[in-house]
C-alpha cells in the first residue's frame, strides 16, 4: 500500500498529466473547426480534398509519432518529454496565422499534430505512479482527457465569430494564438510543478525496446484500440455528414448530437477504469466487444424503402372481362375486389418497420382471359425510418461502450509490459490514432461503393465480431494450456 504523502503526490501528478492532455486533444481537434470556418467564410478556397487532408494531417502525425515519444518517455522520464512537448507545439500554432498558402498550413498542421501524442507520454507517466490495483483508474482518469475535443468543438466557433466581428477577414487568427499561448502556459507550469520519474529498468537500449513489438499480444491489443479509440475519433467526425444527410438535420443541431456522442464517450473512461480494476479488463473487453457487436447490428440496418411482390389476384375460371377499375375487376358476372394503394406514413416517427400492400390491374376490357391467369399483381411495401432518435441513443451508446473499453485496454499494458509501457502504450496508440485517420477514408470509399450512410456500421460489425473472436480463441488457448493455475490469473491479465 501506497502511504498517503505519496499517494497525494501521485494524485497531483495524475491532475496535471489530465490537464495537460486535455489542452493537447483539443489542440489536436483545432482544423476540424478551424478549417471548416475558413472555407465557409470564402477566407480560403481550398477544394474537397485539401480540406479533407487539412483535417487528417494532424491526426496522422499525432499517429504516427506516439511509438518514438512512447520510447523517450520511458527513456528519458514524462516531465521532459511532456513539457518540451508542450511548448515545442505551441510554436507552429503561433505561427498559423502566417499561413498564406495550402501547403504552409499543411505543413504547420503537420508540425502541431504532435500534440496528438501526448497520450503517449501521459500513459507511461502516470502508470508509474501507481500501483496495480489504481492503474485502471489512474489510466482511466487520464484518458477523460479525449474531452478536449468537446471543448473545442463547443468553445472554438463561439471565439470564431467573436474574432470576426470587427475583422471578417483576419480575426480568426487569434484563435490559434490563444491555443498556443494555452500550450505554453501548461508546459511551462508542467516543467516547474512535475516531478520526473522514470523507470528503473531505463537502461535499455531503443533496440531491445522495440523487441517487445514483436509480441503478438502488442498487435491484438492494437486492434481493440483501433476498434474503440481510432473509430470514435472517426465517427467524431463522420457523425456530423451522416445526420445532416440522412435525418437533414441542421449544421448545429448535427453538430450538437455529434457531440453527444463525443462527449460521454471521453468523460466515461474514468469509470472504465474503475471496472477494469474491480472486475478484470478481460471481463470489461467482454461486455464492450458484445455490446459493441450488438449495437452495430443494430446501427447497420439503413433508413430504406423496399418494393416487392406481393399477393396477387388470379381468374378462378375463364371468361371475359367486362369491368376494370383500381378497385374491382368484373370477370364475365363476378366481381373481384381490388386491393387499393395506400401511402405509407414517411415522417421519421415510426421505430418499427411498416408495411402496406396493394394490386394493381394488369388486364384490360373485353380481353379473354384463362383459369389461373393474373389479373392483377401484388405489390408489397415496406417502410424502415431508422428513427434519428432511437439511432441517436444507439449511437451514445456504442460511444459510452468504446469509452469504457479505451480504459480496459491501457489497464492490460503495464501489467503485461511493467517495463515497455511507454513503447507498447505508443504502439498501441499509434494504432488507435490510424484508426481515426484511416476511419472516415474508409467510411468514404464504403459509400461510394454501396451508396448507404449505414455501410460504416457493417465495417464496424465485422471488426467488432474480428476483435470478439480473436481475444476468445487466445483466452481459450491459454486457459486450455495451463488450467486451472492461469484461470486466476487471466481474468485481470488477458
Amino acid at each position: 500500500m501506497k502511504s498517503a504523502n505519496s499517494l497525494s503526490k501521485s494524485h497531483r501528478m495524475l491532475f496535471l498529466n489530465t490537464l495537460a492532455f486535455t489542452v493537447c486533444f483539443a489542440c489536436w481537434t483545432l482544423n476540424g473547426v478551424l478549417v471548416t470556418y475558413l472555407v465557409d467564410k470564402g477566407i480560403y478556397n481550398w477544394s474537397v480534398v485539401q480540406v479533407g487532408w487539412l483535417l487528417g494531417i494532424p491526426i496522422l502525425t499525432g499517429s504516427i509519432m506516439r511509438l518514438p515519444i512512447g520510447i523517450l518517455t520511458d527513456k528519458y522520464g514524462g516531465k521532459y518529454v511532456f513539457s518540451f512537448l508542450l511548448l515545442l507545439c505551441s510554436i507552429p500554432l503561433f505561427l498559423l496565422p502566417l499561413a498564406d498558402s495550402f501547403f504552409m498550413f499543411a505543413l504547420l498542421s503537420f508540425l502541431f499534430g504532435m500534440v496528438g501524442t501526448g497520450f503517449a507520454v501521459g500513459v507511461g507517466y502516470t502508470s508509474i505512479f501507481y500501483p496495480k490495483e489504481w492503474q485502471g483508474r489512474a489510466l482511466g482518469i487520464f484518458g477523460m482527457g479525449n474531452a478536449g475535443a468537446a471543448i473545442t468543438t463547443f468553445i472554438a466557433p463561439t471565439l470564431l465569430n467573436q474574432f470576426s466581428v470587427e475583422d471578417p477577414e483576419n480575426g480568426w487568427k487569434l484563435l490559434p494564438i490563444i491555443y498556443g499561448s494555452a500550450l505554453l502556459i501548461i508546459g511551462a507550469i508542467f516543467l516547474i510543478f512535475a516531478e520526473n520519474k522514470k523507470l528503473e529498468k531505463s537502461t535499455k537500449t531503443i533496440p531491445q525496446m522495440l523487441s517487445t513489438l514483436k509480441n503478438v499480444r502488442v498487435w491484438r491489443f492494437g486492434a481493440y484500440y483501433f476498434l474503440v479509440f481510432g473509430c470514435f475519433v472517426a465517427y467524431s467526425q463522420w457523425l456530423l455528414p451522416n445526420f445532416m444527410n440522412v435525418y437533414q438535420t441542421s449544421l448545429v443541431m448535427g453538430g450538437m448530437f455529434a457531440t453527444m456522442f463525443s462527449l460521454p464517450s471521453g468523460v466515461i473512461r474514468a469509470f472504465g477504469g474503475y471496472l477494469s480494476d474491480k472486475y478484470g479488463a478481460r471481463k470489461v473487453m467482454y461486455w464492450v466487444l458484445g455490446s459493441s457487436v450488438i449495437l452495430s447490428a443494430l446501427l447497420m440496418v439503413p433508413k430504406m424503402e423496399i418494393t416487392t411482390a406481393g399477393s396477387g389476384i388470379m381468374a378462378k375460371k375463364a371468361g371475359v372481362v367486362t369491368e376494370v377499375s383500381a378497385t374491382n375487376i368484373k370477370v364475365g358476372d363476378v366481381d373481384i375486389p381490388v386491393v387499393a394503394k395506400k401511402e405509407l406514413s414517411t415522417d421519421g416517427s415510426n421505430i418499427f418497420p411498416t408495411k402496406t400492400s396493394w394490386q394493381e390491374v394488369i388486364v384490360k376490357d373485353n380481353q379473354e382471359v384463362v383459369k389461373k391467369e393474373l389479373l392483377a399483381k401484388g405489390i408489397t411495401k415496406i417502410n424502415f425510418d431508422a428513427n434519428m432518435w432511437v439511432y441517436l441513443v444507439l449511437v451514445i451508446l456504442i460511444g459510452i461502450s468504446w469509452g469504457i473499453g479505451k480504459a480496459a485496454v491501457y489497464k492490460h499494458i503495464p501489467e503485461y509490459f511493467p517495463n515497455e509501457v511507454g513503447v507498447v502504450g505508443g504502439m498501441v496508440g499509434l494504432l488507435g490514432g490510424l484508426g481515426g485517420f484511416f476511419g472516415p477514408i474508409i467510411f468514404s470509399y464504403l459509400l461510394t461503393a454501396s451508396g448507404i450512410w449505414s455501410s460504416s456500421w457493417i465495417f464496424i460489425l465485422i471488426f467488432s465480431i474480428i476483435c470478439l473472436v480473436w481475444m476468445h480463441i487466445t483466452v481459450t488457448n491459454m486457459m486450455n494450456k495451463n488450467q486451472p493455475a492461469l484461470a486466476k490469473e487471466i481474468e485481470t491479465k488477458s
